[in-house]
């Protein structure tokens, strides 16, 4: 009996000694993969935020046998310091050295001057860097910032205000907020007036060409069209007008400004978007401004191919996108889990389905987006323009790419994880639930509805938020389907029938894959890539955590003591 128990307390050494390896394995590799995503988040954060947070500005005087940098002086902001290795340097007529030196990257600005953003210039070459509190970086819609010293603003009546002046600041900024203000009254007359009369007349021309096919014309009805045609044009012309004088306001006055090599350069008051002077800001004016950066990053259109301005377009077009997959979705995946859970005979052809379906969760997405733009865009698209929109052909409607078509795309990449997920959610439901249902006198529909359903719907909500998860960061698919650089119009507007799900619309996902392989200015797409893949992570984590404590609420609602 003694020897029974020592062989036996033998055992569990010799079990906890070859075990506890493992665990420490699982402990560091657990430890390792959370470093990785702590670090890639915090990259992605400090890198995405670094880009709205105002920086000084360097004004660098260069020595007499330097390299010539497009002048004497340059001012730009450092955003990369580094070495620079092999260079060699000419230490007399009749030797070399290769020597280690370091290289700051600038951002210069005044693109329209020289060409380029940002330029690399060897620290051996600069004989002083200060900072001027004068200097003023300078937002402009064109071109990019303007880097410069300011000269005066000079207006067509005549008046001038010279920057030494004690109110020029003052000036200078009222202007900026009513140019900016004009900028919103021409964005309203054009995009929503003007957009909702354009709409109107296009409606009209249709229902124009339509009467005119049929085979017995009816004069009286097209003339009530004409007519109505003629009142909308005359709106058109009249907003047309208002728009018009508006921008020919914006283009009264210039600002006259200094670069450091001297030149001086004027733009036309209308291209000012903000101003301020990095040098003489403090902290707390700093955080203030970045903050409105953000704001602007968030509520305003792109720009400049993309590399600057906002990216509401791409917030919207990723979220109603992601609702309308999540609604498309849903469904489905539900009705297909009960139906192989609990009406269908088990047997080899519903082993078959269950195989299919979990092998589906690992084609690749761009097969789907080929399916997509071959079922969806032309197929059921084209047959809804044959079908409803013939007066519009050649010119497709629905048989184009668009977002509805986007969303059912992204659903069918994503229906086996809401599958397999409510799948495992109803047969998780205790069997002696479904049994006291029965007894009760209830149908199997009427279990399923009232006691399997709402008890399975924590477990069906996570399938959910996977697919969310998946689906609001895809792109290859998109790219077929509907997604755009810019898109003018947002699917969602004021203008009847408010849901336009027949156009195309801009994502978070593309827009980072254009920023970072298709922009012409990469060094500039650089800072807004981050900036959106962080923007993209926090709408997938809002949306997920929505998603989660509406699951947590129904938990609570239906728990049991079964569970």
């Amino acid at each position: 009996m003694a020897n029974q128990i020592k062989s036996s307390i033998s055992f569990n050494k010799n079990a906890r000694a070859v075990g506890e390896p493992f665990v420490w394995f699982s402990g560091m590799g657990l430890a390792l993969g959370v470093g990785m995503i702590l670090f890639l988040l915090g990259l992605i954060f400090i890198k995405g935020t670094d880009v709205f947070w105002p920086k000084s500005v360097a004004l660098i005087e260069f020595k007499d046998t330097a390299a010539s940098y497009g002048g004497k002086k340059i001012a730009g902001i450092i955003t990369k310091t580094q070495q620079k290795i092999g260079r060699v340097i000419l230490e007399t007529q009749a030797s070399q050295d290769s020597t280690d030196h370091m290289e700051w990257q600038l951002f210069i600005g005044n693109k329209d001057v020289y060409g380029y953003n940002f330029k690399f210039f060897d620290v051996d070459d600069m004989a002083k860097v200060t900072y001027p509190k004068d200097i003023v970086n300078i937002e402009r819609l064109e071109y990019g910032n303007a880097i410069a010293f300011p000269v005066m603003l000079k207006f067509d009546n005549g008046e001038t205000i010279t920057s030494d002046q004690s109110f020029f600041r003052k000036r200078l900024n009222e202007t900026v907020r009513t140019v900016e203000q004009r900028w919103k009254e021409i964005k309203v007359i054009e995009k929503k007036q003007i957009g909702a009369i354009n709409l109107k007349l296009s409606h009209l021309s249709l229902k124009a060409k339509a009467l005119a096919n049929q085979s017995g014309v009816n004069e009286k009805a097209l003339s009530v069209i004409q007519d109505q045609k003629r009142v909308l044009e005359e709106q058109y012309q009249t907003l047309a007008a208002n728009a018009r004088a508006l921008r020919e306001l914006q283009k009264k006055g210039h600002f006259i400004y200094k670069l450091a090599s001297g030149e001086t350069h004027e733009i036309v008051i209308g291209n000012l978007i903000g101003f301020h002077y990095p040098n003489q800001m403090s902290w707390f004016q700093k955080f203030g401004l970045f903050c409105q950066h953000i704001w602007e990053f968030l509520s305003q259109d792109p720009r400049e191919a993309n590399t600057e301005g906002g990216v509401f377009p791409a917030i919207f077009g990723t979220f109603v996108m992601t609702v309308l997959m999540s609604l498309a979705v849903t469904p489905f995946g539900v009705l297909a889990a009960i139906y192989l859970r609990e009406y269908a005979k088990q047997g080899l052809l519903v082993r078959s389905v269950r195989i299919a379906v979990n092998n589906l969760a690992g084609v690749p997405s761009i097969v789907f987006g080929v399916f997509g733009l071959g079922f969806f865009v032309y197929f059921v698209g084209g047959t809804i323009d044959r079908l409803f929109f013939k007066e519009a052909l050649p010119t497709p409607t629905f048989g184009t790419g668009g977002i509805l078509w986007a969303a059912l795309t992204l659903a069918l990449l994503t229906v086996p994880v809401v599958i397999v997920a409510t799948e495992e959610a109803i047969a998780s439901v205790p069997r002696g639930m479904r049994e006291g249902s029965f007894a009760c006198g209830a149908s199997k529909w009427q279990t399923i509805q009232h006691i399997v359903l709402p008890a399975a719907a924590p477990g069906i909500l996570t399938g959910l938020i996977l697919a969310m998860a998946r689906g609001a960061s895809e792109v290859a698919p998109l790219m077929l389907v509907g997604v755009v650089k810019l898109a003018p119009n947002l699917p969602l507007d004021g203008i009847f029938p408010f849901f336009h799900l027949e156009r195309k619309f801009m994502h978070l996902g593309f827009h980072i894959y254009d920023l970072g392989f298709q922009s012409p200015d990469s060094e500039a797409a650089k800072p807004m890539v981050f900036a959106t893949t962080l923007l993209l992570i926090a709408l997938v984590v809002l949306l997920n955590l929505g998603a989660i404590f509406i699951r947590e609420r129904i938990r609570k609602k239906y728990a049991t003591g079964a569970f």
